[in-house]
């Protein structure tokens, strides 16, 4: 299991955030983020949308400290990249 995490510098409601993926299966990324006590409501399509505060946990748990362009790579790679205006699952 590798769930991908990146520096947390995508600014949003007065914090900055990381993007954490799966280059696997979105199971195993909402696996991932349950055990690290992430809401589901950060679920963004693709990804958790993970605060600042909360990457050194990510990190801690066993995520993979990647760049911002390979986390895009990733889920395109893997097929489990969804655009803006495609369904949810």
């Amino acid at each position: 299991m590798t769930v991908y995490i990146d520096p947390p510098t995508w600014p949003g409601h007065g914090r900055l955030w990381s993007h954490l993926v799966s280059d696997v299966s979105y199971d195993e990324l909402h696996a991932f983020a349950d055990a690290l006590g992430v809401p589901r409501r950060a679920f963004e399509r693709d990804h958790y949308d993970v605060p600042s505060h909360r990457y050194a946990d990510a990190v801690a748990a066993g995520a993979v400290e990647v760049g911002s362009r390979e986390v895009v790579r990733l889920l395109i790679a893997s097929g489990l990249r969804r655009r803006k205006g495609r369904a949810r699952a």
